[in-house]
């Protein structure tokens, strides 16, 4: 039988499904769909409706649309409004979308009927299909009874059907199944697999209404529970007041007695007795008395009026400094000098400190150490991660289960109303549709104003003028600048590896042996051993990774003690792999000799200094620029103006004028893995530009930083302490700084400013100057006029530095 082929309006219908023989009444409001009605009703008022695959779809395409429909006649149109009618449609048959011709104006596309399979008399009477019936109907039993608003007409009708394929179709109709479901039914053409799918939704549907009625029924329980207990509460409670025995007046009076012992201010004071009082007007067992009893016990337990007696002495401050932490000279003098404001005047208000530094250096230790020397409480808030203001604030009291924010917790928690509040991971806060929590830090971490402090929850001011506050973070870029402007910041560098070595021998390994139960006679491990472990096994700013390798080291040990019956072990550098159970970091890539355009560059990341190689290399072409290497964009830019430098000066540096249109110029940065950016690699682009175009060799033993400008200028950089330790560790002996760096030698360690020999640059023609080896003169040949260059090494030639440490 050959299938009918037709091009009709279509109505893409949003999470509603028509099956054949059905009649169904819904509403359109789209413009597109009112007008396929309206080109329907022109026509023979037939219609083809399909189901969109996506509801939120606003003007939908072919592949928005499932591949089966329904063709439906248009019983009755009705105009609701302007932009909405009501429509009455009865489904003819099955079609399957073949093309969508246009969906503007209105949807239109090329249908095709399908025919349905049909079902022999002999199977349509066989005890297969009886079976098949008669599950559908219990299980239809079974919906209707749970679901309770089935309509007993429905339940009639599919009751006495026998037509297998139709008896989907109208429940599938007539229950609320996904859209999504009833489309699998509709795409299915055999009838017996049509109910079968039919009777597979009805089994879940009847197990989730199943869970829905347990649930019902176990709340219903609990309310009838709660209420009886509420009855039985207020009849005692009666009873107890008939024999004088209630205790309410008492407990009001209890309340009383507390906040007049407190002395408070009057503020607070009158503000709590009249909770008090409200308290003693609530029924028994009422909600509103739960909220206030909790509210006041809150309110009492604060310390009012309790401070820790504070010892205000920078001698003993520094004897716990310099106990609990090596180096970090500067830090420790920038805290001492603010515990000698404060002994020369206690009554003065403490400034806010911020500790800026990278992950492990200290700065939470520090802060411990202070709370220490200062004999001061100790409450730690950590704020990573925070998002909601209220966490700062407090919830109000009308919300169910709200309590103070995190300063008055940890006030309570400290016990004193001066304790040192350490706010931890400051540059981590958040914010979104719940409000700013670095907003409502400004009126905690401003001393004018945090006097009276006013949490939400408890509505009183809070005096937190004598809470001495430190913050820490690893940054100072995510910290809104108000928030920023209230604190003073003290930055905590990286360790150089000296200082680590000392960290580990005082404090990381005496702390490991004892958790780990041995003594110090058990494990020797020398220095160049400490050296080792830090310059291949670690990589990091602080000492956390080291000391999880002395931990490692510290188990083995106690292996190796159990089990060989040894009395002591010493660690000698070829133990290490098969102590730490890994290999050594593979040394950073660099060149250690003359190169042509293989440059040292130095590069600060957060695990401390690294040397940066770049690469360069020149060829014929269309004077192309590439970059590689996973680079930022301040990073690209600062390529392009190294480039540009050198186009401006190309006749002074003996670069033919034309390069850039002739040569392309591939400039790389090694270990493609790890992300870079910064503009300091500039005068190492630079040289290493110039070196490839002219094959003059870049110097060994050298390295450099320092950002260039487009006239060749050597701008100031940062990182300098970190950078130079990476130099040192990687056998770098002279290193170019911008000359506006020269200040920033102070604060690198002895060893390192003996051991580096550095020389200050302002252009970029005094970087060439000292790494670039110097060009040979051109020979001519007599008889062919040929130029021929020869490259001595470097060892030839000696530069004078302007300033050398």
């Amino acid at each position: 039988m050959e299938l009918m082929t037709m091009n009709i309006p279509v109505l893409a219908l949003r999470g509603l499904t028509v099956f054949p023989h059905m009649n169904l009444t819904f509403d359109v409001e789209r413009r597109i769909s009112i007008t396929a009605l309206e080109r329907a009703m022109e026509a023979d008022q037939n219609v083809f409706l399909v189901t969109q695959r996506e509801i939120g779809v606003e003007l939908p395409e072919e592949e928005d649309l499932f591949e089966m429909g329904t063709v439906a006649h248009i019983r009755q149109v009705l105009r609701l409004s302007p932009n909405s009618v009501r429509v009455i449609v009865e489904g003819l048959r099955r079609a399957r979308l073949r093309r969508l011709w246009h969906s503007v104006p209105y949807l239109q596309a090329n249908v095709e009927e399908v025919q349905e399979e049909t079902v022999s008399e002999n199977l349509l009477h066989s005890p297969r299909t009886e079976a098949l019936l008669r599950q559908a109907w219990n299980l239809f039993a079974d919906y209707a009874q749970l679901a309770g608003s089935v309509p007993e007409e429905v339940i009639s009708a599919v009751m006495d059907c026998r037509e297998v394929g139709y008896l989907a179709d109208f429940i599938a109709q007539n229950i609320p199944l996904r859209h999504t479901d009833k489309q699998e039914i509709l795409d299915e053409m055999a009838p017996f697999a049509r109910l079968r799918k039919l009777i597979s939704f009805l089994a879940r549907e009847c197990n989730v209404l199943g869970f829905e009625h347990e649930m019902e029924d176990k709340i219903r329980d609990q309310l009838v529970r709660t209420q009886r207990d509420q009855i039985l509460r207020t009849q005692i409670r009666v009873l107890q007041n008939e024999l004088g025995e209630g205790d309410e007046e008492d407990e009001v009076q209890d309340y009383r007695e507390k906040i007049l012992a407190l002395k408070l201010a009057d503020e607070p004071r009158d503000h709590l007795l009249k909770e008090v009082s409200k308290l003693a007007r609530q029924p028994y067992g009422s909600a509103e008395a739960s909220v206030i009893r909790n509210y006041l016990d809150t309110c009492l337990e604060l310390p009012w009026n309790t401070e820790t007696r504070e010892r205000i002495s920078v001698d003993t401050a520094r004897k716990v400094l310099e106990r609990d932490h090596y180096g970090m000279e500067k830090v420790k003098e920038r805290i001492l000098e603010t515990i000698a404001v404060r002994q020369m005047n206690p009554q003065g208000r403490g400034q806010i400190l911020c500790l800026v530094g990278p992950p492990g250096v200290g700065k939470t230790s520090i802060a411990i150490s202070v709370a220490k020397a200062l004999n001061r409480k100790l409450a730690r808030l950590s704020l990573g991660g925070v998002r909601d203001e209220a966490d700062i604030r407090g919830h109000r009291r009308t919300y169910i289960g709200s309590m103070p924010g995190r300063v008055i917790e940890a006030i309570n928690r400290g016990g004193s109303m001066n304790p040192l509040l350490l706010l931890d991971e400051i540059d981590k806060l958040g914010s979104d549709y719940r409000g700013d929590p670095s907003a409502a830090l400004l009126e905690v971490l401003d001393s004018e104003q945090n006097h009276a402090f006013r949490d939400h929850y408890l509505e009183i001011p809070v005096d937190l003028s004598h809470v001495m506050f430190i913050t820490t973070a690893n940054t100072t870029d995510t910290i809104p600048r108000p928030l920023l402007d209230r604190m003073e910041v003290i930055r905590l560098s990286s360790y150089t590896d000296e200082e680590k070595v000392q960290i580990a021998k005082r404090h990381l390994l005496p702390k490991q042996l004892a958790e780990h139960g041995l003594r110090k006679s058990m494990l020797r491990i020398s220095d160049d051993v400490y050296r080792v472990i830090i310059r291949d096994y670690t990589r990091e700013s602080g000492v956390r990774q080291l000391e999880r390798r002395l931990a490692a080291i510290c188990r083995k040990t106690d292996m190796r003690l159990l089990s060989e019956e040894l009395k002591r072990i010493q660690v000698n550098e070829e133990d290490l792999p098969k102590l730490l159970d890994c290999q050594p970091y593979p040394p950073t890539v660099h060149t250690e000799r003359e190169e042509v355009g293989v440059v040292n560059g130095l590069a600060w990341t957060e695990s401390g200094g690294e040397i940066l190689e770049v690469e360069v290399s020149v060829m014929d072409g269309t004077g192309k620029l590439e970059l590689t290497g996973n680079l930022g964009d301040v990073m690209k830019e600062s390529a392009q103006t190294a480039l540009d430098c050198l186009r401006s000066r190309a006749a002074d540096l003996g670069i033919p004028k034309d390069f850039y249109k002739t040569k392309d110029i591939h400039v790389h940065f090694p270990e493609g893995a790890v992300p870079k950016d910064g503009p300091s690699a500039g005068i190492a682009v630079s040289t290493a530009m110039l070196s490839a175009l002219t094959e003059r060799k870049v110097r060994a033993g050298i390295a450099m930083t320092g950002e260039v400008t487009l006239r060749g200028r050597v701008l100031a950089i940062g990182g300098l302490k970190e950078k130079t330790m990476a130099a040192k560790r990687h056998g770098i002996g002279t290193v170019l700084i911008p000359k506006d760096n020269v200040r920033d030698l102070e604060e690198i360690d002895q060893k390192v400013r003996i051991s580096l020999q550095f020389i200050p640059v302002e252009t970029i023609d005094q970087v060439f100057a000292e790494a670039l080896c110097p060009a040979a003169p051109m020979v001519h040949k007599e008889e062919k006029g040929e130029p021929l260059s020869v490259f001595p090494s470097c060892e030839s030639s000696v530069s004078d530095a302007a300033l050398r440490q």
